[in-house]
């Protein structure tokens, strides 16, 4: 596939990570440079440990970086205080885990809208975008089933409309199919393939190597070095 040529989303320089003790040093990051553009999917690869779940906190300013400049939507994540990172996570940055982490007893439409509601809009309002962001992600009619209703593939699809609200531009899924079967993790890719095609930056860390066929840039963490495979 053709890398996106949109504006830059994301670019570090020089990042570093180090978690130390009386032992050893471990690098999670080490000089990480990495420029990722609008409408681009990025595929992280790399053994547990090497360092991409750090890669994607440090991105979502969940992390620190003892070194080096993290820019993502045209913030300094590095010298940004709490309250900006927060803000950047509610406007901006939308973060998809392994674990779909929805509240139970929430329907999918409710689990949606719920930071929609804590950014200030009211009831009605959320409930319109969620349904919008779950049409979005192919759930239209499935807005008021519960997650136990659902399969491993749909909630996993609630999450991702979740981090889209807002109008969120920066898509970062840490081992999102590591939880499902085999035609759930395809569909998953293929969706994240769609919304990229339609403007969003994904940058998705999977050990499925199916990832790297659906990716613009496919990237190895070897040891915290990011190391380009395409």
């Amino acid at each position: 596939m053709t890398a996106a040529a949109g504006a830059p989303l994301v670019r570090t320089s020089g990042v570093c990570k180090a978690y130390r003790s009386a032992a050893e040093t471990v690098w999670a990051a080490r000089d990480v440079d990495f420029t990722a553009r609008a409408g681009e999917f990025v595929c992280v690869y790399g053994a547990s440990g090497s360092g991409k779940s750090t890669l994607l906190n440090l991105l979502a300013g969940l992390d620190a970086a003892d070194s080096g400049e993290i820019r993502v939507g045209g913030v300094d994540v590095g010298t940004a205080d709490e309250a900006l990172r927060a803000s950047l996570r509610l406007r901006t940055v939308g973060v998809v885990f392994q674990e779909h982490n929805l509240i139970e007893e929430f329907t999918a439409a409710e689990n949606v809208a719920l930071p929609l509601e804590a950014a200030g809009l009211s009831v009605a309002e959320a409930r319109g975008q969620a349904l919008d962001q779950l049409a979005r992600v192919g759930l239209a009619g499935l807005e008021d089933r519960f997650p136990w209703q659902m399969s491993g593939g749909q909630r996993q699809r609630v999450g991702v409309a979740r981090a889209l609200t807002g109008q969120r531009s920066v898509l970062l899924a840490d081992e999102p199919t590591g939880a499902l079967d085999s035609t759930a993790t395809k569909e998953l890719f293929e969706l994240f393939r769609k919304l990229c095609d339609d403007g969003v930056l994904a940058v998705i860390c999977s050990h499925d190597p199916r990832c790297r066929d659906f990716a613009d840039t496919v990237y190895e963490v070897v040891d915290g070095r990011l190391e380009s495979r395409s």
